[in-house]
């Protein structure tokens, strides 16, 4: 009896984003975990510069140092008929007198957060190398992304977000002072400031008067051309995980507790007086209201494989406030998006073959679509 042939899989993380070193720490978590036994697997580093890097011995990388400074070698993709990566200057191709060496892959299980891998770039670019990969494609992955349209579109489909309003960086530099205003008569005061392509809260300001609103848009203009800048209300900070492609399912829901004011960048990755409370504290009514959001909210951006929609619970009303969806959450084993899900008693390792299964799905449905010539 032939031995079934195990599929290659690439974990790709790093990249060019502020989320960097979030994404080291959430591949680490896939590759300890990752079933050996069903998969090969390939590390590919993406660099802060952007060189894409495949690394050598991938069964032993065991931590994040590891995954930062582990030699790697350069790598390319082929086209649709190549089915994977060419790896550049390998010990096997330079035995063989060629320059190059093509290393097939099944699937690829980006873990980039942020700019440059979440927004759509890399999903863009695996599909037009045929490859199949894991989690949203390229419009869901660009609409979870900014913030902006991703608001548009819950307003759009009467999924309930917060206030906002919103302006690009060169009209802020002609225009500060009617923003200003605006903001000021249509918010209020406290609000949140916030770049709209941006991540792990690395640029969320709250801002309490208009002296900390122009000193904080003037931060956020650095991460970003376009700011959103939303009204901010006292609330639960809630979380529910999605898995599926047309037919997702919601999890139970989370609810966080952070060590500051609000779950900033510090309260999510350094602070460890934040807490994670699963299942929610929260009446039956309103988590069920939430995972049915949280679905609604998936299917109105076209996402696929994975998301983690975050929401706001109003203290004073239990109102309930999408906040975003997030369509590469965390993913280390402590993260709330696999905790979620293992709460339902579906584990890690187990997640992942899922993903695996979802992405390869996916691509199967997308290749039936009719390219004319």
């Amino acid at each position: 009896m032939t031995e079934k042939r195990k599929l290659c899989v690439a974990v790709v993380f790093g990249g060019r984003s502020t989320e960097h070193d979030v994404s080291v720490i959430s591949a680490l978590g896939i590759l300890k975990n990752i079933n050996r036994d069903k998969y090969n697997v390939q590390a590919v580093r993406i660099t802060r510069e952007g060189q894409w890097e495949m690394l050598s011995n991938p069964d032993t990388l065991d931590s994040a140092e590891t995954l930062i400074t582990r030699e790697g070698k350069m790598i390319t993709f082929g086209g649709t008929k190549t089915h994977g990566f060419f790896r550049i200057g390998s010990s096997s191709a330079e035995r063989k007198g060629i320059g190059i060496e093509r290393i097939p892959v099944d699937v690829v299980f980006p873990m980039l957060h942020g700019t440059f891998g979440e927004d759509g770039t890399v999903q863009g670019l695996l599909s037009m190398a045929g490859l199949p990969y894991v989690g949203a494609g390229v419009t869901a992955s660009a609409l979870g992304m900014d913030k902006v349209m991703m608001k548009q579109l819950f307003f759009q489909n009467d999924i309930p977000a917060v206030d906002y309003l919103w302006f690009f960086r060169k009209d802020w530099n002609k225009l500060a002072g009617p923003i200003r205003k605006g903001a000021t008569d249509e918010i209020g005061y406290p609000c949140f400031v916030k770049a709209s392509n941006s991540g792990s809260s690395v640029s969320v300001f709250k801002a309490g008067d208009e002296n900390e609103l122009t000193r904080y848009v003037n931060q956020a203009c650095q991460y970003d051309r376009k700011i959103l800048v939303e009204k901010a209300i006292d609330a639960r900070e809630l979380e529910c995980a999605v898995l599926g492609n047309d037919e997702p399912e919601a999890s139970d829901v989370g609810e966080i507790i952070p060590a500051n004011e609000f779950y900033d960048y510090d309260a999510k990755y350094l602070n460890k007086s934040s807490k994670v409370i699963i299942p929610a504290d929260i009446p039956d009514k309103i988590a069920e209201q939430v995972r049915h959001l949280s679905v609604q909210a998936f299917k109105a951006l076209d996402c696929a494989g994975m998301a983690r929609v975050d929401f706001l619970l109003e203290r004073r009303t239990n109102r309930l406030f999408v906040n975003e969806l997030n369509t590469i959450p965390g993913f280390t084993p402590i993260s709330m998006y696999p905790k979620l899900w293992d709460s339902r008693g579906l584990s890690y390792d187990r997640l992942i073959d899922r993903l695996i299964e979802l992405a390869i799905e996916r691509h199967l449905d997308c290749t039936q679509i009719k390219i004319v010539r």
